[in-house]
C-alpha cells in the first residue's frame, strides 16, 4: 500500500505562509522555513504595535492639547485637573479635536473651566 503524505494539506499550508510573506525581502519571501520565521515575527510585532499605536495617539492628543492650552494661558495638567473638578467628561481625543477645529469653542471651554475652579 502506498505511503500517504497528506500532500494537499501540506502544500496548502506552505502556500498560505508564502502568500503571507509576499513582499518580504530575499529568501524571507521564497524559502518556506525563512518565510515561516518572518511571518511569525511579523504577527508578533503586529500585535505589539497595535498596542503601541494607541499609546502614540494618546501622546499626540496630549501634545496638541498642551499647545492649545498654553495659547489660552493654562497648562495641560491644570486643564485636566480643572475638567475633573468641573465634572466635564471629555476624553483627550475629543478635546484635541475641539482645539484644532474649533479654537473659539476650546477657548470658551477653558474660560468656563477656569471660572469653575477659581
Amino acid at each position: 500500500m502506498p505511503r500517504a503524505t497528506n500532500a494537499p494539506a501540506s502544500r496548502r499550508r506552505r502556500r498560505r505562509v508564502l502568500a503571507a510573506a509576499s513582499g518580504f525581502y530575499g529568501a524571507r519571501s521564497r524559502n518556506y522555513r525563512k518565510a515561516t520565521e518572518a511571518v511569525d515575527r511579523a504577527m508578533q510585532l503586529a500585535t505589539a504595535h497595535r498596542k503601541l499605536k494607541k499609546r502614540d495617539y494618546r501622546s499626540l492628543w496630549i501634545t496638541r492639547l498642551n499647545a492649545a492650552c498654553r495659547l489660552n494661558g493654562i497648562t495641560y495638567s491644570r486643564l485636566i485637573e480643572a475638567l475633573h473638578k468641573a465634572e466635564i467628561r471629555l476624553n483627550r481625543k475629543m478635546l484635541s479635536e475641539i482645539a484644532i477645529h474649533d479654537p473659539a469653542g476650546f477657548e470658551a471651554l477653558v474660560t468656563d473651566v477656569k471660572s469653575a475652579v477659581a
